[in-house]
């Protein structure tokens, strides 16, 4: 399911590449530029060259050139969907933009310090490296083949090689027009809202809402657990009288969401939810794969 934040985001993305570097270059309004007008405004600058408070969002949708937007684009849909197929948009743009925010705040506060006269930064990569965190906690055994990597790694070790080789260009300053610590920053802002941020990701529930995702850095979901568990010895099967059971009687909760013009109930969205955390994602049917996505759409 291609899911509407991610869908947003990068149409969004796209026409605001489109309007600045086809529209606005050239264009002039009193005599000043209406492209560098818009830079000014909102791409993010340093704290002493003309920083605004919000340019620590409007950076993240703007893009320095065709590559720049298609690779972080391609990023998005490739780490991001599973995502927010897994914790419903409202959630999902919520740890997106928290994401964004704590790279350019990163940016500003460690970049002057290793590269003097920094110029504005932009571009969605902190957001998205963010993302790429959350999917490499989450699914840390996930197969990932990237460009120049020409074989299978597990999205962990995707993740560490990814931060590791941000960290060693970040503090060696090259001057590679690379917002680094913008990077570094986004998967940082991104863990502790993993780790600690449940009550922030909770204020885009609705009231009475069960979570789609624990969004617990140990939750492996899908994956075989990463630290391998010491084996308990063997104890005697304990021996108890027979008694009869008699099961309840399986109550159904109607829930305000509708699909294929049924009402969906609680306990159907807590069965999902179960098999999500016990077998993956991948193992709902393709009904059950519905259900969420458009439960996900009318949250």
């Amino acid at each position: 399911m291609f899911p509407p934040f991610i869908k947003f985001l990068m149409i969004f993305n796209v026409v605001v590449y489109l309007a600045t570097s086809m529209f606005f270059d050239g264009l002039t309004w009193g005599g000043v530029s209406v492209a560098d007008t818009f830079t000014q405004w909102f791409a993010l600058w340093p704290i002493d060259a003309g920083f605004l408070p919000w340019q620590l969002v409007s950076y993240q949708y703007m893009h320095g050139g065709l590559g720049h937007l298609f690779f972080n684009m391609l990023a998005l849909w490739m780490f991001g969907m599973e995502l927010e197929n897994m914790w419903g948009s409202r959630r999902f743009a919520l740890y997106y933009t928290l994401a964004g925010i704590f790279a350019g705040a990163t940016q500003l506060a460690i970049g002057p310090l290793f590269s003097a006269g920094l110029g504005p930064t932009i571009g969605a990569s902190g957001s998205i490296m963010g993302v790429l965190l959350a999917f490499g906690l989450i699914f840390p055994r996930r197969p990932i083949m990237v460009f120049p990597i020409f074989f299978p790694i597990p999205a962990r070790i995707f993740v560490m090689l990814y931060a590791g080789l941000d960290l060693v260009l970040g503090l060696m300053g090259p001057g590679d027009g690379v917002a680094h610590f913008a990077h570094l920053g986004g998967a940082l802002g991104g863990y502790l809202l993993l780790k600690y941020g449940e009550s922030i990701m909770r204020l885009v529930d609705k009231p009475g809402q069960t979570p789609f995702v624990n969004s617990s850095v140990y939750q492996h979901d899908d994956e075989e657990p990463s630290i391998p568990q010491r084996r308990a010895e063997p104890r005697p099967t304990p021996v108890y009288p027979t008694v009869t059971y008699v099961p309840a009687a399986k109550t159904e909760t109607p829930t305000k969401f509708i699909v294929d013009g049924d009402r969906v109930t609680q306990e159907s969205i807590d069965e999902i939810l179960d098999k999500i955390s016990q077998a993956g994602y991948h193992s709902l049917t393709e009904q059950e794969k519905k259900i969420l996505y458009e439960v996900s759409k009318q949250l």
